[in-house]
This record gives structure tokens, sequence and C-alpha cells, in this order.
């Protein structure tokens, strides 16, 4: 089934990030052409299909040109059958199954990269969501494996024969959880083992680090994840100075507060998160970086950030202020 990307780089699903609010911050800053598309973080499916309102309220008000996958994580086929359909009557432009998640409540429901351990039953989920979702793509995101990499190609094999669309690899294994160390050449081996498009994930700290792992690798699309969170521009390679960087963090602030409706010190803890890691546009220098996490007053934080951006150019936030 065509993929509806726009592009070759996508936003990675992120559990506790790429909720609407950030996602959508992430899609309007990033031409089409560049950002290609996104996905929710992942939506846990138990022992009961999610209704189409909660499977709407991920997927969130907005759209754009880029499609917004919805990501799916559970080891209920029926379960997960019936919500992938309630997906497609929500709109999701496709539907993305999660065998990557390391944390050990995935483990301990069977879901998540629990199932990396069997290939028969990984193969078996992707096979009931892509028989129920009639309409739109599957696609699958493993890690190169559990305890060890042997088995990449077996991994990807067992999502093709399921009837995945499309298979991204993050290419570390679950062991390694997100160690700075990584392989490209196991992204490498599962291009060689299948047909269908995969895309690469794991290690992209730049802009040019996207290219350099489609050449590196053969994958036709290439995912970011914790490097969107300290450059959200990353997409495109645009550099931006300390005042838009600021906005975007401000902006982030203001839907937490408004559309999340989250307390000032959640919106705020929020950002922080964000920080522990920016580096777009200079705006929070190492040796600084402390201080700004420390700072615990939400309003006197967002004081600095407000401060930070008009001292950057005081010219253009004035021009924005009249």
């Amino acid at each position: 089934m065509r993929l509806p990307f726009t592009g070759p780089w996508l936003l990675a699903p992120m559990e506790g990030v790429t909720e609407p609010c950030f996602r959508e911050l992430v899609l309007e800053r990033n031409p089409p052409e560049a950002l290609g598309g996104a996905f929710t973080e992942f939506v846990r499916v138990v022992a009961e299909p999610l209704p189409t309102k909660v499977l709407a309220r991920h997927l969130g008000e907005r759209r754009f040109a880029q499609p917004v996958g919805l990501q799916l994580m559970g080891a209920d086929l029926g379960a997960l059958a019936e919500t992938a359909r309630r997906a497609e009557k929500a709109g999701a432009p496709l539907l993305d199954l999660n065998f990557g998640c390391p944390a050990k409540g995935a483990l301990r429901g069977c879901s998540g990269s629990d199932l990396l351990r069997d290939p028969a039953r990984l193969e078996a989920t992707v096979r009931a969501v892509r028989d129920a979702a009639t309409r739109v793509p599957v696609t699958a995101k493993i890690r190169a494996g559990y305890d060890h990499a042997d088995d990449v190609e077996v991994l990807a094999r067992a999502a093709e024969a399921g009837g995945a669309d499309l298979l991204t690899i993050h290419c570390r294994t679950r062991a390694e959880f997100y160690c700075e160390d990584v392989e490209w050449e196991r992204i490498a081996r599962a291009v060689d083992a299948v047909a269908i498009p995969v895309c690469g994930n794991g290690g992209v700290r730049r802009h040019a680090d996207l290219e350099r792992m489609r050449a590196e690798t053969g994958c036709r699309y290439a995912m970011v994840g914790q490097a969107a969170l300290g450059d959200p521009w990353i997409f495109s390679g645009r550099e931006v100075d300390a005042a838009e960087a600021a906005r975007f963090l401000l902006d982030y602030a203001a839907l937490l507060a408004t559309r999340a409706a989250k307390p000032p010190s959640r919106a705020v803890g929020r950002v922080k998160q964000l920080l522990r890691v920016w580096t777009a546009g200079g705006l929070v220098p190492d040796d600084e970086r402390a201080a700004w996490l420390r700072q615990r007053d939400p309003e006197r934080l967002l004081d600095r950030l407000r401060a930070a951006g008009e001292s950057a150019d005081p010219g253009r936030n004035a021009a924005m202020r009249a």
C-alpha cells in the first residue's frame, strides 16, 4: 500500500513527548518536503479495544500536509484488531505497531520489545492489524533485537511476512536501551533482508546524519527521536536564532497550559524536559543549563526564556510586539 509521507525524514514516536502539542509545533516549523511525517506516542491496548474518541484525541485536532501515524502497542490480537478498525474511522492515515518499547511495563504485558523474542508472534500481531485495517498502511517499528542483534533479518522478515508496508528499525537492541554507541550496519542488514521500504532510526544527532544514514545503509527513510527534542528544526537543517528557539518553548508551554490543561508546574516541567538537551539557537549555554533546570518557579523560568529571546534580537522582538 502506498505510504503517505511527504518527505524522507520522520519524527519518531516518543512516550510522553509526541503528544499533539509538541508534535504540531514541530510539524508547522518544518516544510513537508523535509519532515515527511510524524507519529503519536504509543497508544497502549490492553484487554479491550480503545474507543474511537480516545484514538482521535491522540491524533490531535490539527491536520498538516504531513501524515501523523497512530502507534499502537498491545498483546491481545482481538483488541488490537478492533482498535485498528476504529483508528481508521478516527481518521488515522496510517497505523504503526510498536515492537521496540524497552520499558518494563511493556515487557510485563508481553508487548513492545518483548515480541522481539518471538518472531512468529510478531508476525501474527502485524497480520492481525493488517487484516483489520484495509484502507491505510500498516507499519512496524522494531529494535535490532532483544539481547543481541544476530536475528535482525529474522525479525525484519517476520514483519514483512505479516503484511507490514514499512519496517522501521531502531539499530540498538532492547538490552542496549539508549546507549551512545550505534551500529547502522544492522539497519543495512534489514534493508538487504526485505523487499518493503525500511526506515532507519538511532544515532541521528544532526541534520547531516540523516542523508548519511541513507547513504550508508540503503534505507529509504530516516527517523529522528531524541535529537529533535534539542533541535526541532533538525529535519530541515535550518539554523535559528535564540529568539526563535525561545518562541518554540514558550509556545509549547502555552499550548500545554491551554489546550492540554496542564497546570503551570506541569507545563514548565515538560519544557525542562526539552531544556535538558536543548541545542537550537544557542539559547542555553552549557554552563548555564543547570541553573535553568534548578528554577522552581514556573513563571520565572518563562520570564527567563522571554528575556533570552528578546536580548538575542531586540529589534525583531520589538517589531513583533508593535
